[in-house]
């Protein structure tokens, strides 16, 4: 067929299920790009000329400039399921297609990491372990923690992988959960195991731990900040597998200075990827991860075929499943 596709900025999609990246060969020309993750514009589209499909990362940005001086572009497909990288009113009046991966594919892996963050911050399991591996056993009372019964956990963004952290959370624990999802009728957020609450502040006022689960929009940037870490109880557990722009650091470090926070789970962060340099890292109540919640066997699997699927039918004159319309 002749047709180029740009893989750009996934370190998973081909690498752990090769049988992709060998069907995508069999279209065209296949190729690899990293680029720096606030990469946009003229620039990203000078670099991806001639490429008529292209395999998405969460970064760079496919903005409107983008689309102004990209040729023509068939499809633009998602490798997970956020697409706040991607300016979807520019990608539909230049005729292009903006897929993403199903939901349900990465519920279940995302939402036990969000547990499991939850529960190594809260019961600090990461560092007694590092204190057995530096011969410190003897330190072990240093490492009281929490049970999750009984507590009040706040999710915020209780659709497709907050609900299912609500499950886990209330019939696996026993907790408490509630909810605050301004997209979601009260009744809803309720058959799905939470208790709704009106407000962000009526939740954070509340809550004993809070997962974040909200995918970001131009409303809800830096929607944990200064004003809202002030509203939280004392002590408080925090867990991110959702976006890291949702998080204001220079808050969250100052409540942690101040013993607002108890600990914190991220598996993302603003302007990722860091390195070992950033302030976060300084505190060893707060655990981070390089954005693998998704990274599971069966959901990368899952959204490796979801992609090829989707380039498939473009390249048969169909319009692929599920493409994201305004």
């Amino acid at each position: 067929m002749g047709v180029k596709i740009a893989i750009v900025n996934s370190s998973s999609f081909g690498r752990n299920f090769p049988e992709h990246l060998e069907k995508l060969k069999k279209f065209g020309e296949v190729d690899r790009f990293q680029f720096p993750y606030d990469m946009h514009g003229k620039e990203l589209a000078e670099k991806l000329m001639g490429y008529s499909i292209i395999v998405a990362s969460v970064k760079p940005y496919y903005d409107k400039e983008f689309f102004e001086y990209k040729d023509k572009t068939l499809l633009i497909t998602r490798h997970g399921i956020g697409y706040d990288n991607i300016d979807i009113k520019s990608a539909q009046e230049k005729g292009t297609y903006v897929t993403k991966v199903d939901g349900y594919v990465e519920r279940e892996a995302v939402a036990e990491s969000a547990v499991t963050l939850l529960l190594d911050v809260v019961r600090k399991v990461r560092g007694a372990s590092l204190k057995v591996k530096d011969g410190k056993w003897s330190e072990r009372a240093s490492f009281m923690g929490a049970e999750l019964r009984d507590k009040v956990i706040g999710i915020i963004g209780i659709g497709n992988i907050g609900s299912r952290v609500c499950e886990i959370l209330r019939y696996g624990f026993n907790a408490k959960v509630i909810a605050y999802d301004p997209y979601v009728p009260s009744g809803l957020i309720r058959e799905r195991g939470a208790e709704p609450v009106e407000t962000l502040e009526e939740l954070l006022k509340e809550a004993d731990m809070i997962s974040l689960n909200a995918s970001l929009n131009k409303g809800n940037y830096h929607m944990l900040s200064f004003k809202q870490f002030s509203m939280m109880k004392d002590g408080v557990y925090i867990v991110d597998t959702a976006r890291g722009e949702l998080i204001d650091n220079e808050a969250l470090m100052k409540a942690l200075d101040d013993g607002k926070v108890a600990g914190v789970g991220l598996d993302v962060v603003e302007n990722e990827p860091i390195d070992e340099n950033h302030p976060l890292l300084k505190y060893e109540n707060v655990v981070i991860t390089p954005h693998i919640s998704a990274y599971t066997r069966e959901c990368l699997k899952g959204m490796g075929d979801k992609v090829v699927s989707d380039i498939e039918k473009v390249l048969n004159g169909e319009e692929p499943d599920g493409v994201i319309k305004l």
